[in-house]
């Protein structure tokens, strides 16, 4: 894992957005396309934000993107604790995305677990049988969950599936998300996070012992292409 730490929020979002267009680039450039999966939060908030801007959007060929989530409560598309709808309002309503580029991890008249099943078909069928992301950007909470990979969930198990659907008992509604099989096959992921909030999880995932199981942010693998961007607050410094 590569950590950077920022000393002001404003570098960071800016690092971030300079990387996903970066990124973008390389990938359209060798392979004609860029697939990826976002997560929600005000962190991601700012970055999209960020990317809307004409400094980036008119560098990026939204046309050759294909959007999907890393995860989302299971809410429709228009309710205010939608990711989705925070990504349209940020970003994608402001960038000449095609509409079938877009893969919203919410569908109408469906039971989450079946649209588990056929998002997963939507990615193998955009990514191949491989379901190898360009990039994936991730978040972090404060007890050390990332995606809805919560603490002591049995989703924490999953070896097989690339997206699972389950109710999550604490915050009485269902969650869908990537599993860490499909996140560890990413190209390139990027986590965010920062403030006091999240000094102990942090120090727990970088210096504590193997603990997936309280601290789920511990199953993705900590490789070169694993960058980690955070603050000194959070690193305790």
């Amino acid at each position: 894992m590569n950590i950077r730490i920022f000393d002001d929020l404003d570098t960071l979002y800016t690092e971030a957005a300079d990387l996903f267009a970066d990124l973008s680039e390389k990938s359209i450039r060798e392979k004609g396309c860029f697939t990826v999966a976002l997560s929600g939060g005000s962190s991601p908030k700012a970055i999209f934000k960020l990317l809307a801007t004409e400094e980036y959007a008119g560098r990026i060929e939204w046309d050759k993107i294909y959007f999907f989530w890393v995860d989302e409560r299971w809410v429709p598309l228009n309710d205010d604790k939608s990711n989705a709808r925070m990504t349209f309002e940020a970003l994608l309503d402001k960038v000449p995305v095609p509409e079938d580029h877009i893969f919203p991890m919410y569908k109408d008249n469906i039971l989450p677990e079946e649209y588990a099943r056929e998002y997963e078909s939507y990615i193998r069928n955009i990514l191949g049988k491989e379901g190898v992301f360009d990039f994936i950007l991730l978040g972090m909470g404060d007890d050390g969950h990332t995606a809805s990979l919560f603490p002591g969930e049995e989703i924490l198990n999953e070896k097989e599936k690339w997206v699972s659907a389950y109710y999550l008992k604490p915050q009485e509604m269902y969650r869908i998300t990537l599993t860490a099989p499909i996140i560890n096959k990413a190209e390139n992921i990027l986590a965010v996070a920062f403030g006091e909030s999240k000094r102990h999880a942090l120090h727990e995932i970088l210096k504590g012992a193997y603990n997936p199981e309280m601290y789920p942010m511990q199953l993705i693998e900590k490789k070169e292409n694993f960058l980690f961007f955070t603050d000194h607050q959070a690193m305790g410094k």
